[in-house]
């Protein structure tokens, strides 16, 4: 959305940019999903510090920098939760299979031949009435194959 108020405005916002291009190298890593658990915790660091400065006052000029930075945190925790919850019932289904020597033909019952291939390669999740079956074939609960 550009808004156009005048020159000074235009100026300013000129400004405005080029400060932040200026001090770029400095904000970059406060506002980057980190990449590693290191950067992510030098982040979290960081907040802390920035939290020391705030404490509680809702209006502190760097109040913007607290939110933009825990939302920058809770992007990388969620990225590694996803990272580490999908696939589970997978990894459970192919041990369960491997430990009652069970092939994808035994599952015949469950779906297509083509199906319980998606599944097993992960690129298909399956549905809750798969779900049940395959639970009460392998004799487990539901939730075993539900991330």
């Amino acid at each position: 959305m550009k808004k156009t108020i005048g020159k000074k405005s235009k100026t300013t916002m000129n400004l405005a940019i080029q400060k932040a291009v200026e001090h770029w190298p400095y904000i970059e890593p406060l506002l980057t999903v980190p990449a590693t658990n290191d950067a992510y915790e030098a982040l979290v660091s960081r907040l802390d510090e920035l939290l020391d400065i705030v404490g509680n006052d809702e209006h502190h000029p760097l109040i913007g920098l607290v939110d933009a930075l825990s939302n920058t945190i809770a992007l990388y925790e969620q990225k590694i939760q996803n990272a580490t919850t999908v696939g589970k019932s997978l990894n459970v289904l192919r041990y369960l299979m491997q430990a009652h020597s069970l092939k994808q033909k035994d599952f015949a019952k469950i779906g297509s031949q083509k199906i319980i291939s998606e599944i097993l390669s992960g690129k298909r999740q399956a549905n809750l009435r798969q779900i049940k079956q395959l639970a009460k074939k392998l004799k487990v609960t539901p939730e075993t194959f539900m991330d």
